[in-house]
C-alpha cells in the first residue's frame, strides 16, 4: 500500500485504552524518536529510530454520564483527545499519521514555527492523506510551549474534528518551571442527539454561514465535566488551557483561586492575572497558567466556562499531605528568539476584509435570505484558493502590519500559520504584552497585527471555525 509521503517523496516537504487510563495518561510524557549521534569513534551516524505511530479510526466511548449509551467516535489510539504527546525543546518528533477513518486527513500543529511542508493543511502544504494510508511529520520546534494538533484539510476539517480528532503536543522548557502538577486540560464540544450519537455533518447545513457547529455536550479530556483533580493544600499547578472546539467561543473564569497567565498561544508572557478573573477563549486559543492551592483541606479552585449558567470544567480539591508554599517566580523566562520590537514604520501593510455570514434580525433570529450556505463567507471579496495569488509575497524579515476587518454579524477568530504576532493598539502606537496566534475580531470591528515575516513558505491566515473555514474563509501569503 502506498503511502502519501511515497507518492511525493521527489518534493518531500492494538488494543483501545480504557478513557479512565487516558485521562490517568494525560500529564505523563510519551517517549517520542530522536534522531539517533554519531557514534564517538564513527563518522557514520546511527539509524534513525522507527517514528512513533499514531492511528486515527473508529471507537466508542461514553460521553455523557452513565447509564448514557456509548457515542460512536473518532479517535486516535482509541481515546479522545488523542495520546499527549511531550518532548523536550530541541528534539525532534517523528510521528506517522496512519488513517483508519473514510475522510481524508492531515494534522495541522497549531502553535508550530516549524518547517512549513510539514504544518499539515491538507491540500495546501500537503496532499491530504486518503483512507487507508499514512504520512510522516518531522517536527522539530523552534519554541517551548503548548501546541493543539487536529485535522486540518482544505473542504474537509469539520467533521474528523467533530468526530473526536484532536490532542496536545507539549514542547517542555529546557529549565520548566517547579510546578507539583502539569495538567494539561483540552475542552471539546459535541453535538449529540438524544440517543447520544453524533449528529449528521452537511456541507450544506446553514451551521457553516452563522456561528458554526455548536456541540450540545462539552468534555474536558475526553471526560464528563467537571474534570475532578485531586491536589495537595498548597501545592503549585500548572493549566494548560485548550480550546479543540470545531466552533464554541467563550470565556473561562476562575474561582477559588489566583490564577496567572504565564504563556499565550504557547508563547512566554509577561505574567498577569486576568481581568475579573477571565479570559476569552476562541477555538484553537491556548494559555498556560500557574495557581498555588488554597491550603486548607476540602478547598476548592474552579475552571468554569460561561456559557448559559456555567459549565465547570475543572475542579482541583486540596486533599492530602500539604506542601509548602512555593516562592519561585510565576513566570516563564522569555522566549529568545522572538523579536523585541517590530518596525511598524517600515512594514508591508496588506488588508483582510471579512464579509458574509447570516444577519441577526431584530428578534435575534438569524436570516439567511439570500445566502448560499456552502458559500457563504468572502474574504477580500472571494474565496480560498490554493492556486489563487498570494495576499503577499515578502522576502524573509520583512516587518508585517496586518489590517483585519470583520464586517460581519459574528466574532471571527483568524489564525496566522508558521508565526506569532503583536495585537496592536488602535492607533498603532504600541501593542499589548504577548504574542498570539489566533486573534478575535468582534463583529464590526478592525484589528491590526504585527508581525515579522520570518519562516520562509507558503503559509495560511484562516478561521479555526472549522465549518468557516471549510467554505473558503481563508487566505493564504508567502515568505520567500
Amino acid at each position: 500500500m502506498s503511502t502519501a509521503n511515497e507518492r511525493n517523496e521527489a518534493h518531500e516537504r492494538p488494543a483501545a485504552p480504557t478513557r479512565r487510563a487516558a485521562l490517568a495518561g494525560l500529564g505523563a510524557v510519551t517517549t517520542l524518536a530522536l534522531t539517533g549521534a554519531a557514534a564517538a569513534q564513527t563518522p557514520a551516524a546511527a539509524p534513525e529510530v522507527a517514528p512513533r505511530i499514531l492511528t486515527a479510526g473508529p471507537a466508542k466511548v461514553r460521553l455523557r454520564p452513565t447509564p448514557a449509551a456509548e457515542t460512536e467516535i473518532w479517535s486516535f489510539d482509541g481515546v479522545t483527545p488523542g495520546p499527549p504527546l511531550r518532548i523536550k525543546l530541541g528534539e525532534t518528533l517523528r510521528l506517522t499519521l496512519a488513517n483508519r477513518t473514510t475522510s481524508p486527513l492531515s494534522l495541522h500543529w497549531q502553535g508550530l514555527r516549524g518547517d512549513a511542508a510539514m504544518d499539515g493543511v491538507g491540500g495546501f502544504s500537503q496532499p491530504a492523506i486518503a483512507p487507508g494510508e499514512s504520512f510522516t511529520y518531522r517536527l522539530k520546534p523552534t519554541d517551548s510551549g503548548t501546541i493543539l494538533y487536529r485535522p486540518l484539510v482544505i473542504g474537509g476539517s469539520s467533521e474528523p474534528a467533530g468526530r473526536g480528532l484532536s490532542g496536545l503536543l507539549v514542547v517542555e522548557e529546557p529549565e520548566p518551571p517547579p510546578v507539583d502538577l502539569d495538567l494539561p486540560v483540552l475542552v471539546t464540544d459535541w453535538l449529540l442527539g438524544d440517543d447520544h450519537a453524533i449528529q449528521a455533518f452537511s456541507a450544506s447545513s446553514p451551521d457553516g454561514a452563522a456561528a458554526g457547529r455548536l456541540g450540545s455536550w462539552i468534555t474536558v479530556n475526553g471526560g464528563s465535566p467537571p474534570q475532578r483533580v485531586a491536589v495537595a493544600p498548597g501545592a503549585r499547578v500548572r493549566l494548560r488551557l485548550a480550546n479543540a472546539c470545531n466552533a464554541r467561543i467563550m470565556r473561562l473564569r476562575f474561582d477559588g483561586i489566583k490564577a496567572v497567565v504565564v504563556a499565550v498561544d504557547g508563547q512566554p508572557t509577561e505574567s498577569f492575572e486576568p481581568v475579573r478573573a477571565q479570559l476569552p477563549f476562541a477555538p484553537g486559543t491556548r494559555y498556560d497558567l500557574l495557581i498555588d492551592m488554597p491550603t486548607e483541606i476540602g478547598a476548592t479552585a474552579m475552571v468554569t466556562a460561561l456559557i448559559g449558567s456555567g459549565v465547570p470544567l475543572v475542579r482541583l480539591v486540596a486533599e492530602g499531605a500539604a506542601k509548602p508554599t512555593s516562592t519561585a517566580p510565576m513566570a516563564l523566562k522569555a522566549n529568545p528568539t522572538l523579536p523585541a520590537a517590530v518596525r511598524l514604520q517600515d512594514a508591508v501593510r496588506p488588508a483582510i476584509v471579512i464579509e458574509g455570514g447570516a444577519k441577526v434580525a431584530a428578534d435575534f433570529k438569524l436570516d439567511l435570505t439570500g445566502l448560499d450556505p456552502a458559500r457563504p463567507w468572502r474574504i477580500n471579496g472571494g474565496l480560498g484558493e490554493a492556486g489563487a495569488k498570494p495576499l503577499f509575497s515578502v522576502k524573509r524579515g520583512t516587518p508585517i502590519v496586518l489590517a483585519i476587518e470583520n464586517r460581519t454579524a459574528f466574532f471571527q477568530p483568524i489564525h496566522v500559520h508558521g508565526h506569532c504576532f503583536r495585537l496592536l493598539h488602535p492607533l498603532d502606537d504600541g501593542w499589548e504584552p504577548y504574542f498570539l496566534d489566533t486573534v478575535q475580531i468582534p463583529e464590526g470591528k478592525r484589528l491590526h497585527i504585527a508581525f515579522i515575516a520570518e519562516n520562509p513558505g507558503r503559509w495560511l491566515i484562516s478561521s479555526t471555525v472549522l465549518e468557516r473555514f471549510d467554505r473558503g474563509l481563508w487566505t493564504w501569503f508567502e515568505v520567500t
